[in-house]
């Protein structure tokens, strides 16, 4: 029987959206279907009091390809929004990243020199050669007090264990910079869509079927008849049927609040980093977009372990789960008529320039 599709794209996120997008500009039939009832992925947005409520956590897009830069915005104008987060500990508040600001507020240091000698004599005084967990690589790295107050019970929270039983890897670096600049990012280009991020996802996926509310694996043998090739970007281990185990994660879950006030935090986001607070952060979404509604939308994230029917937010890339990822692309890369792509299909966390840089170079490998 003749299929009646090029592409079934399984995931209408980022990643399945530009790929559609690519494959439909090449002239190829193509079938976007997701499980849930909207498309666009964990970067949906939601509109309350007029504005665009960022559904799954903050989105925030930047990057340094002038190409992935271009390629959104000649689907949707972004904004000149720049990430400047802010840390709240003891009712106290400090600048992120680490920078001259947050040393002037921590130490009352006005110069790069004292905050340096500051930060070295906190790691000698410590006295760590070779960090053998988080805790130790963290002050090895920024010293005692900016570990204690601002990384220590965000940390924990994070990822629901002590940092003494963390592995030291995950922090490798830690971004300090000796200068008063509050921009979280590195990157040239920084920005928020005009209007939201489902005008992202609907310009990509514009004159392509979608279908929502369709699950792949409710009826797979009929989805697998409809298209020669297929792209997937669920998660790999569920695609294989669980074969050598589940893969682990962490999720967030939401606490939404519309308020009678027009500025609740002053910011679109306010790390909490004391462990007696619940919640890791608070997004206050209307600044993403310099909003000025009368009332304001925010959002409190708390970080959990994932469970099965929960939503899988962050891969936890430690020894027993990527050990166990590498058998599961084993076997992907013995299936060439799949395409696996995407934070879930390859157990990695993307941010959102990258999984666009990943589908372009797919559709590029298929020769779109």
């Amino acid at each position: 029987m003749k299929s009646r599709y090029d592409y079934l794209i399984v995931g209408a996120g980022l990643f399945g959206a530009v790929f559609a997008a690519e494959a439909r500009k090449a002239g190829k039939r193509c079938l976007v279907i997701d499980k849930r009832g909207t498309t666009g992925g964990n970067i949906r947005c939601e509109e309350i009091e007029g504005i665009n409520v960022h559904k799954y956590g903050a989105h925030i897009f930047h990057t340094s390809n002038r190409q992935v830069w271009d390629y959104v915005n000649a689907i949707v104008e972004f904004n000149r929004y720049t990430n400047q987060p802010v840390a709240r500990y003891a009712d106290k508040l400090y600048n992120l990243p680490f920078n001259m600001n947050t040393f002037n507020a921590l130490w009352g240091v006005t110069t790069p020199q004292e905050a340096k000698d500051m930060i070295e004599r906190q790691r000698r005084e410590a006295g760590i050669t070779e960090p053998r967990n988080l805790e130790e690589q963290a002050i090895s790295l920024v010293g005692t007090d900016i570990y204690e107050k601002l990384i220590k019970g965000y940390t924990e929270k994070q990822w629901g264990r002590k940092c003494t039983e963390l592995p030291a890897f995950i922090i490798k670096r830690l971004p300090v910079r000796f200068t008063f600049d509050n921009n979280y990012f590195n990157d040239r280009f920084q920005g928020i869509p005009i209007g939201g991020y489902n005008k992202l996802t609907d310009g990509l996926l514009d004159g392509i079927e979608v279908r929502c509310n369709a699950d792949y694996f409710a009826d797979r043998e009929h989805f697998d008849q409809l298209a020669d090739r297929m792209v997937f970007t669920g998660k790999i281990d569920e695609y294989y049927g669980y074969r050598f185990g589940k893969l682990q994660y962490r999720t967030v879950e939401f606490e939404t609040e519309t308020l009678d006030c027009d500025n609740y935090q002053g910011n679109a986001v306010v790390n909490y980093t004391e462990a007696t607070v619940p919640y890791t952060r608070i997004i206050e979404h209307k600044h993403f977009e310099f909003g000025t509604q009368p009332r304001t939308v925010i959002s409190r994230e708390y970080s959990k372990e994932w469970t099965d029917g929960s939503e899988p937010f962050y891969p936890v890339n430690d020894q027993r789960n990527n050990d166990l990822y590498e058998q599961y692309r084993t076997l992907a890369a013995q299936q060439p008529d799949v395409i696996f792509g995407g934070r879930l299909a390859e157990y990695k966390y993307y941010d959102m320039d990258k999984v666009i840089e990943q589908a372009l170079a797919a559709a590029r490998k298929e020769g779109l």
